[in-house]
């Protein structure tokens, strides 16, 4: 690359010709020694042409992947969003996800930005990638979720459609329990539970179940000096459809999560789970 001075009225009429960001626009510019095709060329190439117009859509289609390593000790969620369902019934969209969970699991990274930060193939980050499909498919096109988890036994769930998926952690790894993880993980999907039981949910929801309980309670005419309690009646009946081993068990009704796991054993349990739905 030429030592080209690049004058900021060039890098403006690259930014509207391609939408691309100022620094983007002078990079593109640098690297094709000030020709305005070339830096066209390389901004496409880099996924990065387009892009900032893209930025007031809304990506709400996609791919949800859940998987596990071999002995089923972690998990992640990985979620490649897209703006069409045509995109996202695309066999090469979904590998893709797919190896962006594969990558996740191998490599464990803390947070969705370190996993951007990973390489997806050769000297290309998964970054790069996904900012290079945004540009080659039209369609503004990003990494939004990633969940990890850990445990004794990791069990997945992963809908038909790839819109929703589950990881489920159990407190003890035996094969016959393997099934009742599955069960557990599709409840889940089903259920859309808080929390894994009432001592895991966030004060801030209960305080919210607390105050919307006390109001419906004024508006139904009831004495200001019993809302409190009957707030709390209402509380414990959010508990019990609300956290995941309180819930009914879909599959046997008579009975509660828990009671469930613990008729397998009466130590069985969950520790934690993740769950991603488009």
């Amino acid at each position: 690359m030429a030592d080209v001075k690049i004058a900021v009225a060039d890098i403006q009429k690259l930014r509207e010709i391609t939408g691309a960001g100022m620094m983007d626009c002078k990079k593109a510019l640098e690297e094709s020694n000030g020709d305005f095709e070339g830096a066209q060329d390389w901004l496409r190439k880099k996924g990065i042409a387009k892009a900032a117009k893209r930025e007031d859509r809304e990506a709400t289609e996609g791919v949800v992947v859940a998987i596990t390593n071999a002995n089923q000790t972690r998990g992640v969620i990985v979620a490649l969003n897209c703006e069409t369902d045509f995109v996202a019934r695309n066999d090469n969209f979904i590998a893709m996800t797919q190896k962006i969970a594969n990558i996740a699991i191998e490599n464990v990274p803390a947070n969705l930005e370190e996993l951007y930060k990973l390489p997806f193939e050769g000297s290309v980050s998964i970054s790069e990638k996904v900012g290079e499909q945004n540009g080659i498919i039209g369609e503004k096109i990003e990494l939004s979720r990633y969940e990890p988890l850990t445990g004794a036994q990791i069990l997945t769930y992963n809908h038909s459609n790839n819109k929703r998926s589950v990881i489920v952690a159990l407190n003890k790894n035996e094969n016959t329990f393997e099934q009742a993880g599955r069960d557990i993980a599709m409840q889940i999907a089903a259920m859309n539970p808080v929390s894994v039981s009432k001592d895991d949910v966030d004060q801030k929801i209960i305080d919210k179940e607390i105050e919307i309980g006390k109001e419906l309670a004024r508006n139904e005419g009831k004495a200001e000096e019993m809302l409190e309690k009957i707030a709390l009646g209402r509380l414990n009946k959010f508990f019990q459809v609300s956290t995941l081993l309180s819930q009914k068990f879909v599959k046997i009704n008579d009975q509660t999560v828990d009671q469930y796991l613990r008729s397998l054993d009466k130590e069985l349990t969950v520790t934690g789970f993740r769950h991603i739905s488009l």
